[in-house]
């Protein structure tokens, strides 16, 4: 069974189009976009010859198998390899809200699941992103307090590719999107996710879809297990996370 990935690119903010072009070559036509800036010196963008340090993250969902041919056209038609032009990596997907939004999220990737869920098991800590219109971070944010959530971080972002929502929710996703990003322990995950889905999700004006990564470890976040906290920590076992 072909893997799940969240792929994050990292390019030039004016040379977006050529890599939104590619990706749609690979039929890859839903992705949420991010301006950004570099944090290179002036010194570093004179050595590779860069104007300036204006940026573009894409993020995407691929399969292991589509990743490959991706990679292959990035090395190729782009020359991604070359200093300044941009770079790509994938972070593995733990798992999926809901089943209409694994097969929205998934179409056109050569990938099997027969659940809800795809799960990537071991990690105590699991970022979860939620997607939904500009406007609901606080509708997200109650819905995911009342299940457990302690703070969560806004980001600004456009989607493309949202006509296809029509087919399988009978709705028009705005353009206009905010990414909200929550870290939360594995157990308190689930009940998190279903009450987004429940209270923000796609039956609602927020039109939130939210998916977990899975996190390998923290600093700063008194996300203990007990075990741990008896090893010599002055922390409580059951403290809860800070606001992030």
């Amino acid at each position: 069974m072909s893997k799940l990935y969240l792929m994050c690119t990292v390019c030039n903010r004016a040379r977006l189009p050529e890599f939104l072009s590619l990706y749609g070559e690979e039929r890859l036509d839903h992705n949420l976009i991010m301006l950004a800036h570099g944090t290179a010196t002036n010194e570093v963008l004179s050595t590779f010859g860069l104007e300036n340090a204006e940026k573009a993250v894409i993020l995407t969902f691929v399969s292991d198998v589509v990743w490959k041919s991706v990679k292959k056209a990035l090395e190729r038609k782009i020359r991604i390899d070359i200093p300044g032009t941009g770079i790509a990596f994938t972070v593995p997907v733990s798992s999926i809200g809901g089943r209409r939004e694994l097969t929205f999220i998934t179409e056109g990737l050569e990938f099997t699941q027969s659940g809800e869920e795809s799960e990537l098991k071991g990690t105590k800590q699991e970022l979860l992103i939620v997607i939904g219109n500009r406007g609901y971070s606080e509708q997200i944010m109650d819905a995911a307090r009342e299940a457990g959530a302690t703070g969560g971080t806004v980001v600004h972002a456009n989607g493309t590719g949202m006509k296809r929502a029509e087919k399988f929710f009978g709705i028009s996703l705005a353009s206009e999107r905010e990414l909200i990003l929550i870290v939360s322990t594995t157990g308190k995950k689930n009940a998190i996710m279903q009450t987004i889905m429940k209270k923000a999700g796609l039956e609602t004006d927020a039109k939130a879809v939210v998916f977990s990564l899975p996190v390998t470890d923290t600093a700063g976040l008194r996300l203990l297990e007990p075990e741990e906290s008896a090893e010599g920590s002055d922390a409580p076992a059951n403290a809860e996370s800070k606001e992030a």
